[in-house]
């Protein structure tokens, strides 16, 4: 006897902490049912999330990759993260429409921490929307091989090409925390000296973006946009008051 078995898509999800998160948290306490296809990643802000993060996801079997964060205008931190995420959804959409694939299986989402209905609805809405398309590349046509290939080549563009990161002279004041904590020794720079992100040695982990500290908010993530040149190095001294 032939047992016929229904698709069941793998979602990978990436939800805020502040607001997303607690609503999945809500919806669980209050046993609002829905599928269990989403397998959860808890990040700060959905600003957090890269583009890397996403097409490894499909690169390694994900079906769709859902983002949940705060409502615009009420994120948690003042870089407004929210919005870089929504507009790095767009950028990793117009990506996945070039090579073949349905810009639809990546989904953004806007849930706060009452919403657990909310969440419970969304999940259950883009399950049953990856269900009607099929498996990945299967749902549209590619060649199981080729479409591995599609998604290296894409990995290894927004990877090296579509985020980078970049210190704001007018705001860094030298503390050297990032310069520390960078995995490459990508930072130049020295106390009290304003530091600078060497380009070609940076592997755009964002650990320097995560450590700067909120009162300076001197590190910039920098989306599909042409790098500003470093500042002369006789330029980089800090001078301070007193």
């Amino acid at each position: 006897m032939v047992v016929s078995h229904e698709f069941e898509p793998k979602i990978l999800g990436f939800l805020c902490n502040w607001c997303c998160y607690a609503g999945a948290d809500l919806a669980g306490v209050s046993r609002y049912q829905y599928p269990p296809n989403m397998r959860v990643i808890r990040v700060m802000c959905s600003g957090r999330v890269d583009p890397k993060f996403i097409f490894r996801a499909f690169l390694k079997g994900a079906d769709g990759v859902f983002i949940g964060g705060c409502w615009l205008d009420e994120c948690h931190y003042v870089t407004e993260g929210n919005y870089h995420a929504l507009e790095m959804t767009k950028l990793c959409k117009k990506l996945l429409e070039q090579i073949g694939l349905n810009p639809e299986r990546l989904r953004i989402e806007w849930v706060s921490a009452s919403e657990g209905i909310r969440f419970a609805e969304l999940v259950t809405s883009f399950t049953k929307q990856l269900k009607e398309m099929g498996p990945l590349g299967i749902g549209e046509g590619k060649d199981p091989e080729q479409l591995k290939r599609d998604l290296e080549s894409v990995e290894s563009y927004v990877r090296k090409k579509l985020t980078s990161y970049y210190i704001d002279p007018e705001k860094c004041q030298g503390c050297m925390i990032c310069l520390r904590k960078c995995p490459v020794e990508a930072i130049i720079g020295g106390k009290n000296l304003i530091h600078v992100i060497d380009q070609d040695k940076c592997i755009g982990c964002g650990i320097c973006f995560q450590s700067c500290p909120p009162r300076f908010e001197a590190v910039r993530r920098i989306l599909a946009e042409p790098v500003p040149p470093p500042i002369p190095e006789e330029a980089r001294t800090i001078a301070r008051e007193g």
